[in-house]
């Protein structure tokens, strides 16, 4: 336990569901240097697989840490899809995650969504 009296195990998880050319990647818990490297290996796999994709939506809905390692992943994502055809898209809403990321000005360069319905659509709500 933590000293919050948290139980952090198994508190990380990143849910693939796809929906014809998009891929959701829903995250849970805390996206920090132990977990960072789960998204990023989701989203390596997302970027080379056979199966067409145009778009990877990241769902950090339910993140309720976010840190700068996990923050680099997305910057990183990013700019290895800027010249290509497939769109990342980001979901973040609230403290926790909107807010560092608008912070660092982030939102002026990876596409923000307050849902992954929005993001879906490529508008904000």
């Amino acid at each position: 336990m933590s000293r919050s009296g948290h139980d952090r195990r198994g508190r990380f998880t990143v849910s693939p569901q796809r929906d014809d050319a998009t891929l959701v990647l829903h995250v849970a818990g805390d996206l920090d240097v132990l977990t960072a490297p789960t998204l990023g290996t989701h989203l390596d796999v997302a970027l080379s697989s056979a199966i067409p994709t145009s778009v990877v939506i990241v769902d950090l809905t339910d993140v309720e840490f976010l840190s700068s390692v996990g923050i680099s992943v997305l910057v990183e994502t990013h700019r290895l899809t800027a010249c290509t055809d497939l769109s990342l898209r980001v979901v973040a809403e609230g403290p926790v995650t909107s807010r560092p990321l608008r912070l660092m000005r982030l939102d002026e360069v990876i596409d923000l969504y307050p849902t992954v319905e929005a993001a879906r659509q490529g508008r904000d709500d």
